[in-house]
């Protein structure tokens, strides 16, 4: 279930009222009149079935809500009520299914932008990739996968296409092209330095690496890899099931790759910075293809639910 928190002119509070009655999957509706200060209007409260949100907020940002209240959303973890269970049994589809379009926008536009934070920890998990394709410890390789906030802008660039959303896509495009080549100089210089102090070597980098050599030997199974774990990411973004994220950042070589190539550069070793190059390129090809693949299918089979349930 959903919370939502409306203010509402007090001229536009019947119809938002009458909105809510009519969709199918709400209830608990309170609606305070005169109660909002900032901006002045009436507070209008409901749950919904996380399967009839979108439809709702599709609706009150149809009667312009958004630019004269305001609409905040929140999900209900716990909700004992027979009248919360009705509403979800009277919904279409299964709330695990819905997507709620405007809070994937909105949570893609955050996690895409390029701040300092993004970009600490991205060349964070960059260095630390860095010792481990040196140390060849694969601990380390899953370690900085898992530290690296990557998909962030990725699942941006996926969402900006479903959506037909320019000024997302590029400023996804910035955050991860910016990101990857900021991570990559700074990774350079690590390695420069580690190498002065002797912790780095390039018999480290050029020996059998059992464990981590795989970073640099891009093959089909590579895109595949990357293909399902796109289009698990966004499942997971989707669905709110963000605990499956962890598992999609360790499976693919993003990150490792990019500090692959930075140490190999430092040893002008160009066949292992091309091959790593070409790693890193095929994983963000493959999640970019199978996010927006998934996306669209998303919206066609929700489409189809929910006309199946209309008529």
């Amino acid at each position: 279930m959903l919370h939502l928190r409306l203010i509402t002119p007090a001229g536009k509070t019947d119809e938002v009222v009458r909105l809510i009655e009519k969709t199918v999957g709400t209830t608990h509706l309170v609606v305070l009149p005169g109660a909002a200060r900032n901006p002045a209007g009436d507070v209008v409260m409901c749950d919904v079935a996380r399967e009839a949100g979108d439809e709702l907020l599709t609706g009150l940002q149809a009667l312009g809500l958004d630019d004269t209240g305001s609409i905040a959303v929140e999900n209900i973890d716990l909700s004992l009520s027979k009248r919360a269970d009705k509403a979800e049994a009277e919904a279409p589809g299964e709330g695990a299914d819905a997507v709620l379009w405007e809070h994937l926008t909105d949570a893609t536009h955050e996690e895409s932008t390029l701040s300092f934070t993004y970009l600490a920890f991205i060349t964070l998990a960059t260095m630390i990739a860095a010792c481990g394709v040196v140390l060849d410890n694969a601990i380390l390789i899953v370690g900085a996968m898992a530290v690296g906030p990557e998909f962030g802008p990725l699942a941006g660039i996926c969402t900006a296409a479903v959506q037909r959303a320019p000024r997302l896509a590029l400023r996804s495009l910035i955050a991860l092209l910016v990101g990857f080549a900021v991570a990559m100089a700074v990774t350079v210089g690590f390695s420069l330095f580690m190498d002065s102090v002797g912790l780095f070597t390039e018999t480290g980098l050029e020996a059998k690496r059992p464990n981590t050599g795989f970073i640099y030997a891009p093959d089909w199974f590579s895109f595949v890899v990357a293909v399902l774990a796109g289009a698990a990411g966004t499942l997971s973004l989707t669905s709110a099931k963000s605990g499956a994220l962890v598992g999609v950042a360790i499976s693919v070589t993003t990150v490792p790759a990019a500090a692959n190539a930075a140490v190999a550069l430092i040893y002008s070793d160009t066949n292992q910075a091309w091959h790593s190059t070409e790693q890193l390129l095929l994983n963000l090809l493959g999640i970019i293809l199978a996010g927006t693949l998934t996306l669209m299918l998303q919206k066609w089979l929700w489409s189809a639910q929910r006309k199946r349930s209309a008529a």
